[in-house]
């Protein structure tokens, strides 16, 4: 029983003394990437692809719009077959620029999430990098929704990991 209790004390300081020299880090991953000119190139890409889509969009809502104008003045007057197929056309030309927004919404974010995808791939061999160099059992990012992280018992690692992307 003595020998247990010796044994279970030794293990008991051996955890402790274990935990003391275990490292922690944090890091904030959105400093990070605001920082990084891949970030800004993709996001002046998706800027400019966004802009090309509003404007071709609003092409094609101007054109309704001027058809929509036109069948108005003139409908009084048309035969009903031809007025009829009038009123197909402009509800085809108002559902194909439906779906063209909702085909532009997709290839926005299908294009945001694979830029973004090498971004953090990127960030996260940097970090994987500066916890094995330095030694860290564990690195969290701050931004990620953590209650609590003690600034005292754990290391701020951002600038450690700016410095292993190659950045200021």
């Amino acid at each position: 029983m003595k020998k247990f209790i010796i044994c279970a004390i030794c293990a008991l300081c051996g955890f402790t003394t274990a935990n003391a020299q275990a490292k922690f880090g944090h890091v904030n991953i959105q400093e990070i990437i605001q920082a990084m000119p891949e970030y800004t190139k993709a996001k002046n890409e998706i800027d400019a692809l966004q802009a090309q889509y509003e404007a071709d969009l609003k092409s094609m809502q101007d054109e309704l719009q001027k058809k929509g104008e036109a069948f108005e003045k003139e409908q009084a007057t048309l035969p009903e077959n031809i007025k009829t197929r009038r009123q197909q056309e402009l509800q085809d030309m108002y559902t194909k620029i439906q779906q063209s927004f909702q085909d532009n919404q997709q290839a926005l974010q299908k294009a945001s999430a694979e830029k973004m995808q090498a971004i953090n791939t990127k960030i996260l061999d940097a970090i994987k990098a500066v916890g094995q160099s330095g030694g860290y059992v564990y690195i969290m990012e701050t931004g990620a929704g953590i209650p609590y992280i003690s600034t005292t018992l754990s290391t701020d690692v951002t600038a450690q990991v700016k410095t292993q992307l190659g950045l200021k």
